[in-house]
């Protein structure tokens, strides 16, 4: 795009314009110089990453990555937006989640989130794991219910929870017309969840008489959070979405109702990582997508998608829980500038517990600043045009139109369930993600990089138990190996006083061993094992004592290859003398002698301290 100035002469009239080959030729020199001798779309391909699905993300975007048009916001294909106007009128709708079983507790929560920001409440109901049904109107008390919409997660009780709700809005006087939100019902959800069987009678009872009583009440939720809580990648979750949702348009249309009652009766829900192009692009395919399923079903005109984007549970840590705010605001901004209809924040506390007042407050007041502060939803489609995000939804919106045809030809959603499919493939998708975050390739803030192993645990009340049968999809967390390590080393602290301990035998000057000396100590302390660097600097001759008053039992080498070459034989000597139970070396294999193992970017870091672990006794 050319900004033509008050005087309407190009900023960029006096600059040539680039050519593509020339971008490449600097590239090449680049890539020369660091040992790649590659020339032409080889040089570019050399800094292309592939990512899940097997799409892969180049290093520059031109006006030559065609992408199918996107149409305008508010029409068909939807891309762009479910509304013409966008969010831009009023911003997304802030949506918080609450799992509190005391009526009285849920219902200060909700009023001070509804006084704060908060324009829309998300309320588990029944179990184990929510508010009884009976409290329904104790935790909606003071509760404007003609102007907060709510939804309701019920599982099991979907029919006891639906028909009070719809019994409060008759009692305080909200007219049928004014009704706002959902009943939550997703009998295919449930049962990704549980492993159970779906029994979809319910939900179709409730959509028919929201069609025919309350307009703007919607009675089913297509969930995919299920898919991706249990390690499914972007196409994945939407491809599943999509056959819950048909499945969902043949249950109804199967009623009675037409394609277009039928669609209005539908809201989906989908993950925001913090990998916030990837969230913008998932968005935007979904509602491409469903736009092609409505177009198919002789309803075009139905197609724009309710969507609701909820912050992604597998991305939260439960060490340094901190972190969790700025992936969430990454989240968030992803929904936002996505086009999300509906956004939740999780609070930062969420894998802790229950969240505390501070932890909805921020959660509550991410949205808020990116609206009210950062202006996101002033501007409609503000990643439209972007080469690079089209590109990304066009190749995604490929790779999840793949996945449904699949489930398809599998009998649907239901049958792929049953029959294991689906967990077939996300479980082969999660072990290949959890291969790149044992390496690190995928790093993790504050537990496989820069862990701080001093920090005040955050701890937070017991969440309710979970609610229904287990043996459904499992729920995963990026955290969860590393998690498991630090236990251990918590343990260990707990019933020593002490945790296990590295020594960094350092070789020559600061310059020459803190580089590898840095990634050691981050390395070990991702399991929990505290390194121990003193002194400074060791040899041959100090090496030996240094390691005995360290009270560590295993060592790792730091320095240049260089020193390497000349002392690290015989310093590994040394510390195997003096007990070193394993001697590690920094850097890349090579046959240096009494050397056990080697620590380098790259590696199995999970198998290593584990094995660390072990030869210590931790259990």
């Amino acid at each position: 795009m050319t900004v033509l100035p008050a005087d309407g002469l190009s900023l960029a009239a006096e600059f040539p314009d680039p050519a593509h080959e020339q971008w490449q030729s600097l590239v090449e020199g680049v890539l020369r110089k660091s040992g790649k001798d590659v020339a032409g779309s080889a040089a570019e391909e050399a800094l292309s990453t592939t990512v899940e699905d097997g799409l892969i993300t180049r290093p520059l975007y031109t006006s030559r990555d065609d992408a199918p048009d996107a149409g305008f916001p508010g029409f068909a294909p939807f891309t762009r937006g479910s509304k013409a106007e966008g969010n831009a009128a009023n911003g997304w709708d802030v949506r918080q989640r609450h799992s509190l079983t005391d009526p009285a507790r849920l219902n200060e929560a909700v009023l001070a989130d509804l006084e704060n920001g908060v324009t829309s409440l998300w309320l588990t109901v029944g179990g184990a794991t929510g508010v009884p049904v009976s409290g329904l109107a104790r935790a909606l008390d003071g509760v404007y219910l003609d102007l907060a919409p709510v939804v309701l997660d019920a599982g099991s009780e979907l029919d006891p929870a639906a028909t009070e709700l719809l019994r409060l809005y008759e009692e305080r006087g909200v007219a049928p017309g004014s009704a706002r939100g959902s009943l939550g019902a997703d009998p295919l959800g449930r049962a990704a969840r549980s492993g159970g069987a779906p029994e979809p009678a319910a939900a179709v009872h409730w959509a028919e008489r929201c069609a025919k009583e309350y307009p703007g009440l919607r009675a089913l939720t297509v969930d995919a959070l299920p898919y991706h809580e249990a390690g499914g990648s972007a196409a994945q979750e939407l491809g599943s979405s999509l056959a819950t949702g048909v499945a969902y348009l043949r249950a109804l249309t199967g009623a009675g109702l037409s394609v277009e009652a039928a669609c209005a009766q539908l809201e989906f829900r989908y993950a925001a990582t913090a990998d916030q192009f990837l969230t913008i692009a998932k968005l935007r395919a979904a509602r491409r997508l469903w736009a092609r399923v409505a177009e198919v079903c002789g309803a075009a005109g139905a197609g724009a998608q309710r969507q609701h984007a909820v912050t992604s549970s597998v991305m939260m840590t439960r060490r340094d829980p901190w972190v969790n705010m700025l992936r969430t605001t990454l989240a968030c901004l992803g929904a936002g500038v996505g086009g999300a209809d509906s956004v939740t924040v999780l609070p930062f506390d969420h894998a802790l517990g229950l969240p505390d007042a501070f932890a909805r407050r921020i959660a509550r007041n991410t949205s808020t600043i990116l609206m009210e502060e950062s202006h996101l939803a002033r501007v409609i489609d503000p990643a439209g045009g972007s080469w690079y995000v089209e590109r990304l939804t066009t190749e995604l919106a490929d790779a999840a139109w793949a996945f449904f045809q699949e489930i398809e030809r599998a009998g649907g959603q239901a049958a792929a369930l049953g029959s294991g499919l689906i967990g077939e493939r996300l479980a082969a998708t999660w072990a290949a993600r959890s291969k790149d975050l044992a390496r690190r390739k995928e790093p993790v803030t504050g537990v496989s990089e820069f862990p701080h192993l001093a920090e005040r645990p955050v701890e937070r009340e017991a969440a309710p138990g979970a609610d229904g049968a287990s043996g459904g999809l499992p729920m995963v967390r990026r955290d969860e190996a590393f998690e498991a390590l630090r236990a251990r080393s918590d343990a260990h602290l707990s019933a020593t006083g002490r945790r296990p301990r590295v020594f960094l035998a350092a070789l020559g000057p600061a310059s020459a061993h803190t580089a590898r000396a840095t990634f050691a100590s981050n390395l070990f302390q991702a399991g929990g094992i505290e390194p121990v660097h003193d002194p400074v600097s060791v040899d041959t001759s100090t090496a030996a004592e240094a390691f005995a008053a360290s009270g560590a039992t295993v060592a790792c080498l730091c320095s240049t290859d260089a020193l390497y070459a000349e002392q690290a034989g015989a310093v590994a000597s040394a510390l195997q003398a003096a007990g070193a139970q394993r001697v590690f070396l920094a850097g890349r294999p090579a046959e240096y002698p009494d050397v056990d193992a080697y620590v380098f970017a790259g590696c199995d870091v999970v198998s290593v301290l584990s094995s660390v672990l072990d030869r210590m006794g931790v259990a």
